[in-house]
This record gives C-alpha cells, structure tokens and sequence, in this order.
C-alpha cells in the first residue's frame, strides 16, 4: 500500500481522524501510510479544519488529468541538473511546500517560494513562474507581493526590462529580520494597551508582560540573525576526494 495513491475511503479516515483530533502520525499509523503523505494530502486540500474527503479525491483526480494531459508523448520528466533525480525533487518541492505552509504561510506563496528556491539560479521571471505552477499571472504577483513583504524575494530587471524575481543567500536572514520588526511592532501596539488600560489593571499588567515577553523575543531573534548570518554565505568547497565540504566566504 505505501507508495500507491490514496484511495477514497483512505481520504475518509483521514478525515474521520481530522474530526477526532488525531494528529498526523496517529491517522498515518492507522492507514500505514508515512506521515509526510497525510501531511501534504491534508495541507493541500484546504488544512485540518477545511478538509473534506470528496472534494479532496476530486481534485487529486483533476492533478492527475492535467498531468496525463501535459506531458509529452514519448518522453518523461525534465532532464535535471546535476543528475538529480527529477521525481525526487519534485516531491522534496511538495514537501517543501507543505512545511511553509504549516508554518502559516499560504499555498500559493508557498508553491511560488519553495519553486524559486530550489532553482540553482535562485531566479525565474513572472511567465516562467507561471508555466511551472500552471497559475494566472495574477496569482503570481500576488504571491511575489506577499513574499516581498516578508523580506523573501526581491525584484531586478535585466537589459531588456523584463522583472525576475530572485531569492539571495540571505533569504532566511532577511525573513527573520522582518519577523523581528513585525514583533517590535506587536510589543509597541502593547504598550499603548497598557498606557490606556492602566499599568496597576489586570488587564494592563497582562498588556505589559506580553510586551516585555515579546521584547525580548524579537531582540534575541535580530541578535542572533546578525551573529549566524555568515552561515549563510558558505559554499560547497570539493575535496581531494571529490566530496564537497562546507566552507564559508566570511572566513
């Protein structure tokens, strides 16, 4: 069973088992299934509180269709860098794409990062993101427009004025530092709270304890961004042996 597509009535105890309060390795153990796949089959199809099992079947009968349709006759999955394994990375991007959803970022943001980020480039335009997600134009501006906000993906045109849109080694950097700043803003919008409800209040002491929690919360995380920031500047180096060792550029 492992390995084959889940069935309709598998797609029912998943959601028997969303109902009841399961966590995803507990409905994965009933239906011996990996839980990485009742993860993604809950993630993309609406999350744990909008899944239902019949529109989930019907749109996994949809993917398939559109897959059976554009593929080209007599050939198979796009040739691959490095010779990786084409379905390997198409599932890791699945997987991929589930974690950044479950950390509360939204499918298609999710889809359009996870898609760029595992480009060598680190790069694509709008009409190539597109053609890759099979998504409207418009779907992937607003995608980039969100990711953006959160320090993600930046814009750059080349000599013919056409837009990429480029993730940098600093991704993880940039999206922490963001983070930062919308919790420093969070402890601020605190504090009015507590001038206004009175600091001897219940109410205001509540407001001034979530402030200097989150205080601290967003200092620790710029600190500790800017100390391991390096880490992200490392490159492959190959050995002697012809392995490849990490080093890092900031020496």
């Amino acid at each position: 069973m492992p390995g084959s597509r889940l069935t309709q009535q598998e797609r029912q105890q998943i959601a028997l088992g969303l109902a009841d309060g399961l966590a995803y390795a507990e409905i994965a153990r009933r239906l011996d299934r990996p839980t990485s796949t009742i993860t993604r089959e809950v993630m993309r199809n609406g999350g744990p509180t909008a899944y239902r099992a019949d529109l989930a079947h019907r749109a996994t009968e949809r993917r398939a269709h559109r897959g059976r349709q554009a593929a080209p006759r007599g050939t198979g999955a796009s040739p691959q860098a490095y010779g990786r394994d084409a379905e390997a990375v198409r599932a890791y991007e699945e997987t991929f794409t589930t974690v950044m959803m479950q950390s509360g970022m939204p499918r298609m943001m999710a889809r359009v990062l996870a898609t760029l980020i595992l480009t060598d480039s680190g790069s694509l335009t709008a009409s190539e993101l597109v053609q890759r997600l099979d998504v409207s134009p418009a779907s992937v501006s607003k995608a980039i427009a969100f990711l953006e906000s959160q320090g993600m993906v930046r814009r750059e045109r080349n000599e013919r004025r056409r837009e990429r849109y480029v993730v940098d080694d600093d991704l993880m950097y940039e999206s922490m530092m963001a983070s930062a700043r919308a919790i420093a803003q969070v402890v601020q919008t605190a504090r009015q709270g507590v001038g206004i409800l009175g600091p001897h209040t219940p109410a205001g002491a509540r407001f001034e304890n979530i402030a200097r929690f989150l205080d601290f919360v967003s200092e620790s995380t710029a600190r500790s961004a800017e100390q391991a920031r390096a880490i992200l500047h490392t490159k492959p180096e190959t050995t002697a042996g012809g392995t490849a060792t990490p080093h890092s550029d900031a020496g």
